[in-house]
């Protein structure tokens, strides 16, 4: 099994990221029509699927990091 991130749509392919952090070009029309930017997405036997846990979890993540940046940037400023 894999894990991929969608970074971007050019075109008919989505371009992500994988767990090794390496950019790959996937086919838009193997992916779920209703998959978008940010996404994580798992690749096994073949089959692409939304893994909506993980998105959720990493968007939460990407989330508290701005919060915790805008917390320190406002503190360091005054």
């Amino acid at each position: 099994m894999r894990y991929i991130i969608i970074d971007r749509f050019e075109g008919d392919y989505a371009v992500c990221e994988d767990e090794n952090k390496e950019i790959v070009s996937i086919e838009r029309a193997r992916m779920p029509a209703e998959a978008k930017e940010g996404d994580v997405l798992v690749i096994h036997e073949g089959e692409i699927c939304l893994d909506i846990d993980e998105t959720i979890k990493r968007k939460e993540h990407i989330r508290r990091l701005m919060d915790d940046l805008w917390v320190t940037e406002t503190t360091e400023s005054h």
